[in-house]
């Protein structure tokens, strides 16, 4: 287990299972002293994150996971050390942005996975969705439930026993409803130079989120990313293979970037993944301090 995690939701990001005073408690409980809750496209969970940490002791950098593409390429990027006081109305207006066209993408994308010719119970859902949105992962958790998908094919993966079943809601998601899938709905987002210029312009820096997750291990998409002026990437993931830890390792030794760690801790969705849960090959304390002195340096 780590002593670090630099990437968790809380119910702020409407597929987070706890509130932020419990992400900071069970912090505590797996052991880990630094951490940074970085909902989507949101920083309303930074405060009452940081009232708690202060109290568990526990070393608290306010982070935001945004939405964005490059070359029509859906992407996460964290942003690190970002002034939630100064930046309050600029991020509350991508987060408001964001919400109204998520609402219609969550009722096409419930359409296409039921065209896909899986059973979801509407209501279900809906009485799963988190602020009126509906995510892939409850769609995944109401159609597993559903007994008219019993001999499903298609869901036979995100079963107990399937190639997917570690983490069968975020894995539906990924192999139904994400961007190039069969049940994707299109969401309009903000450039990734653009989310980089707003996140050093709230005094903060940019870092790649799970790459392998989103490109793979394309070498000539990355060095475009890198050039839009991120500061980082996220090397250590949940989602990372070892094979694809070590390629992100050299790219970021290459390219003389930042590497930070989290495990994308959700809740439930995730059930497979755990607070602190990342292997950062004994580098904890070098990726913090790095992390911290990177954005003490882009603050002044």
């Amino acid at each position: 287990m780590s002593k670090i995690d630099l990437h968790m939701h809380s119910k702020i990001s409407t597929d987070g299972e706890f509130s932020p005073e419990e992400l900071m408690e069970l912090c505590r409980d797996s052991g880990v002293k630094a951490a940074a809750v970085s909902d989507h496209n949101s920083i309303r969970g930074v405060a009452a994150a940081a009232a708690a940490a202060k109290k568990m002791d526990i070393e608290l950098i306010t982070a935001i996971e945004l939405d964005c593409h490059i070359d029509g390429t859906n992407l996460h990027v964290l942003g690190y050390g970002i002034d939630i006081v100064g930046s309050k109305m600029v991020f509350d207006e991508i987060e408001q942005s964001l919400k109204v066209q998520e609402k219609t993408a969550g009722i096409k994308r419930l359409a296409l996975v039921q065209k896909l010719g899986i059973f979801v119970d509407k209501a279900k859902v809906q009485a799963l969705a988190n602020q009126g949105i509906i995510e892939g992962e409850m769609i995944a958790e109401a159609a597993l439930e559903d007994e008219r998908n019993a001999d499903n094919e298609l869901l036979k993966p995100f079963r107990s026993g399937g190639t997917r079943s570690d983490n069968p809601y975020v894995n539906f998601y990924w192999d139904i409803c994400a961007q190039g899938k069969p049940a994707y709905a299109h969401i309009a987002y903000r450039s990734l130079q653009e989310t980089v210029s707003t996140i050093k312009a709230a005094g903060g820096i940019a870092i790649l989120a799970h790459p392998g997750n989103n490109i793979g291990e394309d070498e000539g998409l990355l060095k475009k990313i890198i050039a839009t002026g991120i500061s980082g990437i996220e090397v250590f993931s949940s989602y990372h293979t070892p094979k694809t830890t070590a390629f992100y390792k050299r790219q970021a030794e290459k390219h003389h970037l930042l590497m930070t760690a989290g495990s994308d801790f959700h809740g439930k969705i995730k059930p497979s993944i755990h607070i602190g849960g990342i292997d950062t090959d004994g580098s904890d304390e070098k990726i913090y301090e790095e992390l911290k002195k990177a954005i003490k340096a882009a603050d002044k």
